[in-house]
């Protein structure tokens, strides 16, 4: 039994796939949106298991829902628009159905859905929605035990490499992201999170004082870690005294 959501602005697109559904009795529709910012709504309240989301919709395209939701379900994009199918696989989509599609088509992509188990479903998807982002993001989309969770780069007080992947540190929590630091550091806000060794990132919105160590410094932050600035990054942070 999977839960369902079907978000498409245009009444027909939502019809074709309730009647399509009616073949699967192990898929139960919740809701439908025929805009992105109820959609955003209805699937963080609902927590579906997968979304039929159209993306060319007024005001939000379909791959803006996906960077504003909590937690990711899997997902098969219906459009009548043939030229977002790469960035959807690069996504890691269940599928791509193009308007108009057949009953034997829509069969093929509900087929794909057994392939894609919970455990591999969105991770794929919430790491490449965050490094395909052009400018820095507002918010990223991490593991937190088995499912993603959207947490407000702000909160974050520092981040820090754990092997291939990295650590975010919030005043409450602690979160991973499968991208390793350097990664990370190429797409945040270089005014705001600033490289301090090869193992650490901090906020410097959260940096609460600055001490001198020998020829180094370190960084008490306002949860009361202690971050050490190693040499190779120094200039960093001399660029921040006045």
């Amino acid at each position: 039994m999977r839960k369902v959501i079907i978000v498409d602005d245009e009444s027909a697109g939502r019809h074709l796939i309730k009647e399509y559904l009616d073949d699967y009795p192990e898929l139960v529709l919740l809701g439908e949106a025929n805009n992105g910012v109820d959609a955003v709504k209805i699937i963080n309240e609902f927590k579906p298991d997968l979304v039929f989301l159209d993306i060319q919709m007024p005001g939000m395209t379909g791959f803006d829902v996906l960077t504003h939701i909590e937690e990711l379900p899997q997902i098969i994009f219906s459009t009548a628009y043939d030229e977002y199918a790469l960035k959807a696989f690069e996504v890691h989509a269940v599928d791509y159905l193009l308007k108009p599609y057949t009953k034997e088509r829509f069969k093929v992509a509900v087929d794909r859905l057994k392939l894609n188990t919970s455990e591999n479903k969105a991770r794929p998807l919430a790491e490449s929605l965050l490094m395909d982002t052009t400018k820095s993001p507002e918010r990223i989309l991490v593991q937190s035990q088995n499912k993603l969770v959207t947490i407000e780069l702000e909160k974050v007080i520092r981040i820090e490499a754990y092997g291939d992947y990295s650590k975010l540190v919030t005043k409450d929590k602690t979160y991973v992201s499968n991208y390793g630091i350097s990664a990370l550091e190429e797409k945040l806000n270089s005014t705001v999170f600033i490289r301090v060794h090869r193992s650490s990132i901090i906020n410097l919105n959260a940096v609460k004082e600055l001490h001198k160590y020998s020829k180094s410094y370190d960084v008490t932050m306002t949860n009361g870690d202690i971050v050490r600035v190693s040499r190779g990054y120094m200039e960093n942070i001399k660029k921040l005294m006045y």
